[in-house]
C-alpha cells in the first residue's frame, strides 16, 4: 500500500476519527462507495462455494496465489476485490449490514472497537495457532477478551541514526540533542510534527513521562474509563513540549516530507520515523543504524505498535471456509513471508518474522516494537485524536500555557468520551 506515511499507524487513526459518526448510528448510510465490478454481486452468502475478500492493491498478488491454493484444496472460490485502504473501514461499516459486504476484509487493528460495536465483525477461533503469532499482534486484534482477526504485519517507530554524524546510540533525549549539536548540522534531531501536531510520533516521549492515553485492566486491555493522559506525567510532558518548542528542537514547520528530506540530505544525525523511510535512506547511501527511542522523561519510551490483519464479516454464511482460509493460508509463515516481501513490514507470524530478521532493519524495528504498546483499538480513541494533536501544536508554538492547555485538552477528551 503506497501511502505517504504516517503510514497505517497515523492513517488508520484518522480513519477512525472519520468513522466516529458511523459508530453512533450503527449501520451508517449515504451513497454506495466506489468499488470494483466484483462487488456488484448478491450477498456472498448466496454462493456457499465462494468467499469474497477485500484487499489493497499491494497485497492482492499474494492473496491471489493463496486463493488459488485454497481452491485446489477446498473447492472454495476466493474472489478478491481491490479496495482503496483508506476507504475500507467506512465501506465495510456501510455494506455489511445490507448483506453486500465481503466475507473477509483486510484492515487495521485500531478499527476493531468501532467494527465490533457496529456488529459487523465476528470472533475468529485461532486455538493453538494463536501461539504462532507475536503477542502484541494478538493483543491488538483482540477486543473485550475475544480475538477478531488474523494479524499479518506489525509496524512501529524507531530512531534512525546517521553513523557518520553520530557514532553511538543515545540513551536519553538530552544526550541525543547534545550529539546532534556536536555534529553541527542544521537540525540536531528530526521528527515530523506539522501545523496540526503529530501525537503519534511524539507518543514515545509522552510515555517516558509516565502518561499513557488510557490505563489497562488486569488482562492488558485498554480501559476507556481510566483516562491517564492528563495525569501529572502528562502535565510534565506538556511542559517539556513547550521547552522543546522554545529551543527549536520540535518545530511544527517540519512535516513528514521535510523530516525525511533533511535526514536523507545529511542535515541531521537523527530521525524518528518508521520503516517506510528506510529505503530512501539506503538509496542515499547513508551509513544507517536503527536504535531504540531515547527517553525524555526518565521512563521507557514506548512507541505505538500498529497491526494489520484480516477480519471476518458478521454476515458471512461461510464462516468455516473463511476461518480455514485465514488460519491455514493467510496465517502461515509462507504467506506472511510473501506479504512481508511486498509490504516491508515485520510479519506477525513468529516463524516468518524470524526469517525476516535477516534484514537488519526489520530486526531492529522489531526489537524496538517489543517495547511498544498496541495503538488503542477502543472507539473512545477517536475523541483523543480529535483534541490531542491540536493541543500539542499550540503548546510547541508557545500559544498557550502548557499545563493549562493540557488540562483543557484532557477535559475536552473526557467530555467527548462521556457523551
Amino acid at each position: 500500500m503506497k501511502v505517504k506515511k504516517r503510514s497505517l499507524l497515523w492513517g488508520t487513526a484518522m480513519t477512525a476519527v472519520a468513522a466516529l459518526s458511523l459508530t453512533a448510528c450503527g449501520t451508517g448510510g449515504g451513497t454506495a462507495p466506489e468499488t470494483s465490478p466484483a462487488t456488484e454481486q448478491s450477498s456472498p452468502a448466496a454462493d456457499a462455494g465462494s468467499l469474497t475478500v477485500w484487499v489493497d492493491a499491494n497485497r492482492e498478488p499474494v492473496l491471489k496465489e493463496a486463493a488459488a491454493d485454497f481452491k485446489k484444496q477446498s473447492g472454495v472460490d476466493v474472489k478478491l476485490v481491490i479496495k482503496d485502504f483508506s476507504k475500507i473501514q467506512e465501506d465495510f461499516l456501510k455494506q455489511v449490514p445490507t448483506g453486500k459486504g465481503p466475507d473477509i476484509t483486510i484492515g487495521a487493528h485500531d478499527w476493531l472497537g468501532n467494527l465490533v460495536n457496529n456488529g459487523v465483525v465476528q470472533p475468529v477461533e485461532l486455538g493453538d495457532k494463536a501461539a504462532g503469532f507475536q503477542d502484541v499482534a494478538i493483543n491488538a486484534m483482540s477486543y473485550e477478551g475475544k480475538t477478531y482477526g488474523v494479524p499479518y504485519a506489525t509496524e512501529n517507530l524507531a530512531l534512525l541514526r546517521n553513523k557518520k554524524l553520530a557514532d553511538k546510540a543515545p540513551a536519553t533525549f538530552d544526550e541525543m540533542i547534545a550529539q546532534g549539536e556536536k555534529a553541527g548540522t542544521e537540525f540536531p534531531f528530526l521528527v515530523q510534527v506539522s501545523e496540526v501536531g503529530d501525537p503519534f510520533h511524539l507518543y514515545p516521549f509522552q510515555t517516558s513521562f509516565g502518561a499513557p492515553v488510557f490505563g489497562t485492566d488486569d488482562k492488558g486491555a485498554y480501559n476507556p474509563k481510566d483516562l491517564q493522559i492528563g495525569n501529572e506525567g502528562g502535565q510534565e510532558f506538556a511542559k517539556w513540549l513547550a521547552e522543546q518548542g522554545k529551543a527549536g528542537t520540535l518545530k511544527t514547520s517540519v512535516d513528514a516530507d521535510i523530516a525525511k528530506e533533511k535526514f536523507v540530505s545529511g542535515d541531521s544525525p537523527f530521525l524518528l520515523t518508521g520503516p517506510w523511510n528506510v529505503d530512501a535512506v539506503k538509496k542515499a547511501k547513508i551509513d544507517l543504524a536503527i536504535d531504540p527511542i531515547p527517553s525524555a522523561g526518565g521512563k521507557d519510551a514506548q512507541p505505538f505498535v500498529a497491526v494489520q490483519g484480516f477480519f471476518v464479516s458478521s454476515k458471512t454464511e461461510n464462516l468455516l471456509a473463511a476461518t480455514e482460509f485465514l488460519t491455514n493460508y493467510i496465517g502461515t509463515a509462507e504467506v506472511q513471508t510473501k506479504l512481508y516481501e511486498v509490504g516491508n513490514r515485520p510479519p506477525a507470524n513468529k516463524q516468518a518474522f524470524e526469517a525476516a530478521k535477516a534484514d537488519e532493519a526489520i530486526a531492529a524495528f522489531g526489537a524496538v516494537g517489543e517495547n511498544g504498546v498496541p495503538m488503542p483499538n477502543i472507539p473512545e480513541m477517536a475523541a483523543v485524536w480529535e483534541f490531542w494533536g491540536v493541543a500539542e501544536a499550540e503548546i510547541i508554538n508557545g500559544k498557550a500555557d502548557p499545563v493549562k492547555r493540557w488540562k483543557q485538552m484532557t477535559a475536552d477528551i473526557q467530555k467527548a468520551i462521556s457523551k
